[in-house]
């Protein structure tokens, strides 16, 4: 999983992915997706993980591919690839986005900065987001010809809805943090020198959580935006019932009685 693009970490129970690229605003790499999707895999899993947090270093987020590189691509006509073999190239990079989405354990962006293209996909697929009050977004595909990748298209319709996430893609200009906010592109702001300090309060928070009870809400709500109200219920009279067998239920039943805090094990 080593790679200087990105720092892997484990911090009070939170996973963190680092983006290092910091003269390039963070865009990404292939040795940088290979290294996320291998950690994402272990944090899904691992028992000494309870929430994950995606962040970059300097003063970007993520400014998604990297420009320079697509012009030498280009130049260089891709080392012959085919176009087969670019679709199958950018679908393996997609099990970045997909695993955000789609792992057990709560995911969260932590937005320093500029987040843009794949970049903007990338925090648009985590569950949470907490940016900075310098943060900016956008979608960017138009300025260099693209169409959008990296779940771009299905979250910001997801979260802005179709007349929005049209705007934002053909008049690909960057967004502040605080319209972000209004259009449901994040759920917190914060002051920039407290944004780290906010974001793992938050992750720490999560971390220490009923897991199980986090595991069966994400992937409800995930399901919730393919299936018809009486499906849902269907799939809530299980779910509910999954999590009341937990220790961690039987402990904040005892908390709420004894008027403490629960302690929960995650299990």
């Amino acid at each position: 999983m080593a790679t200087e693009d990105l720092k892997i970490e484990v911090r009070n129970r939170v996973g963190i992915l680092t983006l290092n690229r910091p003269d390039k605003l963070n865009a990404l790499t292939p040795a940088m997706g290979v290294a996320a999707v291998a950690a994402l895999r272990d944090f899904a899993t691992n028992p000494d993980v309870g929430a994950v947090v995606l962040t970059g270093t300097g003063r970007g987020f993520c400014a998604g591919g990297d420009v320079s590189a697509m012009h030498n691509r280009n130049e260089l006509g891709a080392g012959g690839a085919t176009y087969e073999q670019r679709v199958d190239r950018l679908q393996d990079g997609h099990a970045w986005p997909w695993l955000l989405y789609s792992i057990p354990k709560v995911t969260i962006a932590v937005v320093n900065g500029a987040a843009a293209g794949a970049g903007l996909g990338l925090a648009l697929s985590c569950d949470l987001r907490i940016a900075s009050d310098q943060a900016r977004f956008g979608t960017a595909y138009a300025r260099v010809g693209y169409g959008g990748d990296y779940g771009v298209t299905w979250q910001l319709t997801q979260l802005v809805g179709q007349a929005k996430a049209k705007e934002l893609f053909f008049l690909p200009d960057m967004i502040s943090a605080d319209e972000a906010l209004r259009v449901n592109l994040v759920n917190r702001v914060a002051p920039h020198e407290k944004l780290w300090d906010e974001a793992m309060a938050m992750a720490e928070r999560i971390a220490s959580g009923p897991l199980v009870s986090y595991r069966y809400m994400k992937a409800n709500i995930n399901l919730s935006t393919t299936v018809d109200f009486r499906t849902m219920l269907d799939r809530e009279a299980e779910t509910h019932n999954r999590c009341g067998l937990t220790e961690d239920h039987q402990e904040g039943v005892r908390a709420f009685i004894e008027k403490r805090p629960p302690q929960f094990r995650g299990r």
